[in-house]
This record gives C-alpha cells, structure tokens and sequence, in this order.
C-alpha cells in the first residue's frame, strides 16, 4: 500500500475558512494575524491569503458547495470549539498576540508556555474560529 500512497505525490494546498464576509474576513486576518492579501475576487466569494505553501482560502457559509455537502456549523464565540483549530507560528507570542487582539481577535487564552516547548495561546477570529497562535516547537535538550 505505501507505493500506491506514494505514487498519488498529495500536496496540502488549501485550508478553507467559511465565513459571514469574505472581504472583511480577507482584511481582519491580515491586520490581526499579518498574512499578505494573494486575491480577493471580483464577487467577493473568494480570497486568499499568503501563508507559506498552504493557502488561507475564505468562502462565503451561504454557497452551492456547501449546499450540496451538507451545510456549514458556524463558530459560534460562546460555543466550544470545533475539531479543527487554524495554528500560526510567530518569534514573538506574546507580541503578536497583543497586535491581534488590539485588531479584533477575541482573547481566549493567554499566551503560555508548554511542557513540549513550545509557547501557545488561544484567539478567536471575527467568526468564531478558534486560532492557536503559537511559537516554533524547541528543539528537545539532551
């Protein structure tokens, strides 16, 4: 079986975000968060925000792709959190954090540090969606 999953040669290209507003969402993460707008387009059913080599897609909830599989489950801020969280890295936690808080991203847990190495805290953005805003795992010391 690993030959069969080898030759498909999958690349991770989208992560798609459903949101309220697509060109709101597309200028709130990119001032909260400080991913480069790539394309919002001319309906504004559609952007994409630079972030590596996964692409932050935003799509409208309301669509025929999500009408004909099945719906959307909004996050709702008051709510728990669906299974699925978007994670940022960023040198300076706590900094960037502060910056998307001061944007709008709703505090939901303070940036603190964890026993793997790696400094976390918790946001939620303008919908709902829960965002670990995280620095690079340390390296383990011997």
């Amino acid at each position: 079986m690993a030959g069969v999953a080898a030759d498909l040669n999958p690349h991770f290209a989208y992560t798609v975000v459903y949101v309220k507003d697509v060109g709101k969402s597309a200028e709130f993460y990119s001032k909260a968060f400080g991913f480069n707008l790539r394309r919002l387009d001319h309906s504004r059913r559609w952007g994409e925000l630079e972030s590596g080599s996964t692409t932050i897609a935003l799509t409208p909830v309301e669509q025929h792709e999500t009408e004909i599989t099945g719906g959307v489950q909004i996050a709702e801020k008051d709510q728990p959190r669906h299974n699925v969280e978007l994670c940022f890295t960023y040198r300076d936690v706590d900094a960037a954090f502060k910056h998307a808080v001061k944007a709008g991203a709703t505090a939901v847990s303070d940036p603190e540090s964890k026993e793997w190495g790696q400094k976390v805290g918790y946001v939620r953005d303008i919908d709902g969606v829960m965002i670990r805003m995280g620095s690079f795992v340390a390296e383990p010391t011997k």
